[in-house]
């Protein structure tokens, strides 16, 4: 089927406003509190969370805990060997740009009082990379996350579920969920990254060549919340099934 000269197909078969093939394996890592393998088509992230009976140093003493996170890409996830940070000696831009991102999502939808004086600290590790690491990271990271939370009978920490999905325009069509093949030449790529409760954590959109207007923005936002909606019920059937 076509609107005009655009198709609607997409080269994987997909149409426009389809999610990637996605699965939330539980418990991958024996000793971590939670863990999730998320797999979004091509994409795979192995998300471990930990729980810790600490907090930094500026958060002593004031009862009250943190969340944060760390993300990471092993040298074959993509076509090149990219080598590894710890090899470098510094962490990359962009590596210390997503995880800041991951632990401001995480932090949004957990009481901190209620943790009380102790840190979650999310590892996101890039298994293979197609596209949306950072959307998947996030998404993988809430379920590892809370199933650390519930594990240990705190659950009560969880105000909400966070999630994140990639939109954008290529060839004219607006698409969700962009693998590498779309991402890399996409006139528009956005990110969304939101909670249950409809709120956003943080929008990231850049035009790769011709600025975009505000309808294209309510169409992406549109079809990222159709998107959002499957991730969040996919992450609840997930966590249904942990058990203290």
């Amino acid at each position: 089927m076509t609107i005009g000269a655009q198709s609607l197909k997409r080269a994987d078969g997909r149409l426009p406003d389809d999610l990637r093939p996605l699965s939330l394996t539980l418990g991958v890592q024996k000793w971590a509190e939670g863990s999730c393998l998320i797999k979004l088509g091509g994409t795979e992230v192995l998300c471990a969370a930990t729980i810790e009976d600490k907090v930094p140093p500026h958060l002593r003493g004031k009862g009250t805990g943190w969340v944060t996170a760390e993300y990471s890409m092993l040298p074959r996830a993509t076509s090149e060997r990219s080598v590894r940070d710890a090899t470098r000696g510094q962490i990359g831009g962009r590596t210390y740009e997503i995880q800041r991102l991951v632990g401001r999502s995480l932090r949004g939808i957990v009481d901190m009082a209620k943790l009380g004086e102790r840190t979650v600290t999310v590892d996101c590790d890039v298994i293979n990379a197609d596209g949306g690491t950072r959307t998947a990271s996030i998404t993988g990271g809430w379920v590892a996350l809370a199933a650390a939370l519930t594990t240990y009978g705190m659950e009560r920490c969880l105000i909400g579920r966070v999630a994140a999905v990639s939109v954008g325009i290529v060839g004219g069509v607006t698409c969700l969920d962009l693998d590498y093949s779309e991402d890399s030449k996409a006139e528009v790529d956005f990110n969304v990254v939101a909670t249950d409760a409809g709120r956003y954590v943080e929008l990231q959109g850049t035009a790769e060549g011709k600025p975009f207007g505000r309808a294209d923005v309510d169409r992406m936002l549109d079809l990222a919340a159709g998107g959002l909606e499957r991730l969040f019920a996919a992450q609840a059937e997930a966590v249904a099934s942990v058990r203290r």
